[in-house]
């Protein structure tokens, strides 16, 4: 899994909620640098935070690495 399309992904299923990078990072007790890092693929995304972004987004862990919702 490339960390840069994981990365637009997250991006792409915080911009579906309407939400900042802020408010996300708030959600999930995080900062909002450590969500941009993820979302730019400059950051790892480490299992814990695959986990809450997984509950949070209602998608899986294996959505996520694919970087597409299951059909």
């Amino acid at each position: 899994m490339t960390t840069q399309k994981c990365g637009e992904f997250i991006a792409s299923l915080r911009k579906e909620k309407k939400l900042t990078q802020k408010e996300l990072a708030d959600k999930l007790n995080v900062t909002d640098k450590a969500i941009s890092r993820r979302e730019t693929g400059k950051g790892y995304t480490d299992v814990e935070s695959l986990q809450n972004l997984s509950a949070f987004f209602g998608v899986s862990i294996i959505e996520i690495k694919k970087k597409k919702k299951a059909e």
